[in-house]
């Protein structure tokens, strides 16, 4: 995928990074890429879904489950992210739709996470519901930062290991 950084002042948000449009995602390709983020959302939202399943809240209970598919999404979202849009280590057309729009997309859920707020207000438990609130926010933007450096530093530290393989003298 390329991508361009319109000059200072020239984005629809100075300095805001504009990946370029796809080509697929026009006319017939529009269809593959609408089925390629439909059946990742199935994957992801089926794999949320499992996970609540395994690790539910109960009754009056904390929502771990929620909290932990979003951060660890959100993580996978900074993987996926350095991998295709910035070091273009994955570059198959419908990577991005697939695994960004389709798994993670209905993987991570903030309807559910507001849903689990507006439940603990309701129980009137306002320090708690507060908490759940901070700690998805920190967690997942860490989450997502955090993954997104480490990602950087593999893949450039492969490609620097890489690089000296082939090196003479190496």
């Amino acid at each position: 995928m390329s991508a361009r950084r319109p000059p200072p002042g020239e984005g629809p948000a100075d300095g805001l990074f504009v990946p370029a449009r796809r080509p697929g995602a026009a006319g017939a390709g529009r269809w593959r890429v609408l089925g390629a983020v439909a059946a990742g959302g199935a994957l992801g939202a089926t794999a949320r879904y499992a996970i609540t399943l395994a690790w539910p809240a109960g009754e009056g209970g904390f929502p771990w489950a929620v909290l932990a598919v979003n951060a660890l999404g959100c993580a996978l979202i900074g993987v996926l992210m350095v991998l295709v849009a910035e070091r273009e280590a994955v570059t198959h057309p419908l990577a991005s739709p697939f695994l960004g729009v389709g798994v993670l997309g209905g993987f991570t859920t903030f309807s559910t996470y507001a849903a689990g707020v507006s439940e603990l207000l309701a129980r009137q438990e306002a320090v708690t519901a507060m908490a759940y609130a901070a700690v998805t926010a920190v967690a997942a933007l860490g989450a997502v930062g955090g993954a997104a450096a480490g990602t950087r530093a593999l893949v450039d530290g492969h490609r620097r290991a890489r690089g000296r393989e082939g090196a003479p003298g190496a």
